[in-house]
């Protein structure tokens, strides 16, 4: 597999320090452990070294000749609430934590960039190095902005990347505007009227209530947006009641829907606080709507993308760089710094894995093979954005 020559020649200690990340995730803004090994990599390897931005992130500032152009590589350290199923050497020592999305993978990739920008010093001007807690779902990267992160580690430019498992080995995929969709929670409290569950008709079921406005919701892709408007809006949750023999007073319904546009969203939005009360209201009960946690869509700048699929054709050739590859429903909070930055954000294949072990599985593994091409694009980003001439 394509990469730079001086970072393969320390794919062992790669290996080993994703094997180690592995063995110990932390969930968002616990990554005190995490935190601890990035930051003493950094400073063993020459880099500054800032810590607490977002509580747990942290940053390297590598500066090399006198130029005051910029760059900003990132990656996520954060792990999920999942209980590992494998039975690998270096399985979570943290029971019901797992680093099931790969930020293992991805912060050893960067850390590997840095060693090799710090000890090569073949650029000019300051790349840093951005590690970022809390991407599942818990706001880090809105964290680490909130706390100045590019007021006090200005950017020219962000990248970052993530594996794919199912892309081939040795391929890259990205695309021009938007490429993985943005994202809202809801939560829906139905309020009805509790009762004995041998006497339905003196009470008013939040259960049967919930259900039915589980189902309206199915509506609103099929019928309150335009078919070529992509979205998706799914209810993960139901909960309600304790006992076998009591209709429960209330219901909670909680999901996610996710678009590639705001007013799409704008939509979504609308039709799930126009129908839940509306449902509930029709069976006498009432429901409350709550949103939280509103993502926009990670949406690559054109310049930065082409620059970046250019970079990745130089390590792996051009056929094996997806330049207009399919966007993906899942969601990213880079799309935040991108929000603020130009940039893009590239998919690195993780190959074939276990069957059915992919993203937030509980038997996925990152694949080590990956792990010098990775932190070679890390590099060669750095070295190209920021090159001597």
């Amino acid at each position: 597999m394509a990469g730079i020559a001086a970072i393969t020649q320390f794919h062992d200690d790669l290996r080993a320090w994703r094997h180690q990340l592995h063995a110990h995730p932390e969930l968002g803004f616990e990554e005190q452990r995490t935190s601890e090994f990035v930051a003493q990599k950094l400073a063993q390897f020459g880099c500054e070294v800032f810590r607490g931005l977002g509580r747990t992130g942290v940053v390297g500032r590598l500066r090399a000749g006198r130029s005051e152009h910029t760059i900003g590589l990132r990656a996520d350290m954060d792990a999920l609430p999942i209980a590992e199923a494998s039975d690998l050497p270096y399985r979570s020592q943290n029971q019901g934590r797992m680093h099931a999305c790969g930020h293992g993978g991805h912060t050893a990739m960067l850390l590997g960039a840095a060693r090799y920008l710090a000890a090569t010093r073949n650029f000019d001007g300051v790349v840093h190095f951005i590690f970022q807690p809390a991407e599942e779902g818990l706001g880090g990267a809105a964290a680490m902005l909130a706390d100045g992160l590019f007021e006090r580690f200005p950017c020219d430019a962000v990248f970052g990347m993530h594996n794919w498992p199912g892309l081939a080995t040795g391929r890259f995929r990205l695309r021009t505007g938007p490429m993985w969709a943005g994202g809202i929670r809801f939560d829906i409290n139905v309020s009805g009227r509790g009762a004995h569950a041998a006497r339905p008709e003196a009470g008013i079921d939040p259960v049967i209530v919930a259900s039915h406005i589980a189902l309206a919701l199915q509506t609103i892709v099929s019928r309150n947006l335009r078919p070529l408007d992509t979205a998706v809006v799914s209810v993960t949750q139901i909960h309600a009641g304790e006992a076998y023999n009591v209709i429960p007073g209330e219901a909670v319904l909680r999901g996610t829907a996710r678009a590639f546009s705001e007013a799409t969203m704008d939509a979504i939005e609308d039709a799930i606080r126009r129908l839940a009360p509306g449902v509930a209201a029709a069976f006498g009960a009432a429901a409350a709507v709550e949103f939280r946690r509103r993502l926009p869509a990670l949406v690559n700048d054109k310049a930065q993308a082409a620059f970046a699929a250019d970079v990745a054709a130089e390590l792996v050739g051009e056929g094996a760089v997806e330049r207009d590859g399919e966007p993906a429903m899942v969601s990213e909070d880079l799309a935040l710094m991108l929000g603020r930055r130009p940039g893009a954000y590239l998919q690195i294949g993780n190959g074939a894995g276990e069957a059915g072990s992919g993203l937030h599985h509980p038997r996925y593994d990152f694949n080590d093979a990956i792990l010098p091409l990775g932190a070679s694009l890390y590099a060669r980003l750095a070295e190209r954005k920021l090159a001597r001439n």
